[in-house]
């Protein structure tokens, strides 16, 4: 499939960057978000909620992510669960809280929106400090390595491969459209054509993938992809594991006294 490593990581972040957090192995990295997504997930008070995105905060420097840039974009995944956010304290039953437009806003709602923003925001940032400097075909061996099904793991490497192509030949479509004088406007015209462009690129995708097909079974491709990959765990790894199980043990310690004291 040659040379599958890409520029950039999966949020178009350069794939290598100083530090130590581009340094751990990829699983690490891979377990380590998935753990910390579950253990925030599980979590209901506002102080382990606020260390934990505090936590995630400092990943993201360490990760020397941009700063901005990564704001932003925890922003627009923001706004695809404002509404519900803005909603829940009109619809969750509770003490009166506020008043807006003649609709009480309940406690326990607000409590509630603002639980699910920290959970969201907290897993976003954690996820993207861990992950955002992997390479994909790195995603992929690593998920590999942790047993993940063969299937997604090729859905992965092909994605790699072949998406860049797609995106090649949607540009020369459109380069086709614009040479024979096509300008985008709202009329039916402008969207048969794009109708027109859409189908072309799925019938090309279709015949692409089959003389890929053919060229992969020519070359001995029997369905499945042997993954090369000979990392092991180290001194850094180690430790890292330790301060991140530290850690959850005291979110957990924390979540658990305050149940205990409420109750």
């Amino acid at each position: 499939m040659g040379d599958l490593a890409p520029a950039a990581g999966l949020l178009d972040t350069p794939a290598r960057r100083s530090g130590w957090i581009p340094r751990l192995d990829p699983r690490v990295r891979l377990v380590t978000a998935g753990a910390f997504a579950v253990l925030v997930v599980a979590c209901s008070a506002f102080g382990p909620l606020l260390a934990a995105l505090a936590g995630a905060g400092a990943m993201m420097v360490a990760a020397h992510l941009p700063i901005g840039r990564t704001l932003r974009r925890v922003a627009t995944m923001d706004s695809f669960i404002v509404f519900m956010l803005a909603t829940l304290p009109f619809t969750t039953p509770g003490a009166p809280l506020f008043t807006l437009f003649g609709l009480p806003a309940s406690q326990e709602g607000v409590v509630h929106a603002a639980t699910i923003a920290l959970k969201a925001n907290a897993v976003m940032l954690m996820a993207m400090a861990l992950l955002s400097t992997l390479a994909p075909d790195t995603l992929a061996r690593a998920l590999a390595r942790l047993g993940a099904p063969e299937r997604l793991v090729h859905l992965i490497l092909f994605k790699i491969r072949y998406v860049d192509m797609l995106h090649q030949e949607y540009h020369r479509l459109r380069t086709a459209m614009r040479a024979r004088g096509f300008k985008p406007a709202n009329t039916r015209h402008t969207y048969v054509s794009f109708g027109y462009l859409i189908g072309m690129m799925l019938i090309r995708a279709l015949e692409r993938s089959e003389r890929i097909l053919k060229a992969m079974k020519c070359r001995g491709f029997t369905g499945r992809l042997f993954i090369e990959d000979d990392s092991r765990l180290g001194a850094h790894d180690i430790a890292f594991c330790i301060l991140a199980g530290a850690l959850a043990t005291g979110l957990v310690t924390w979540e658990v006294m305050i149940r205990v004291s409420a109750s």
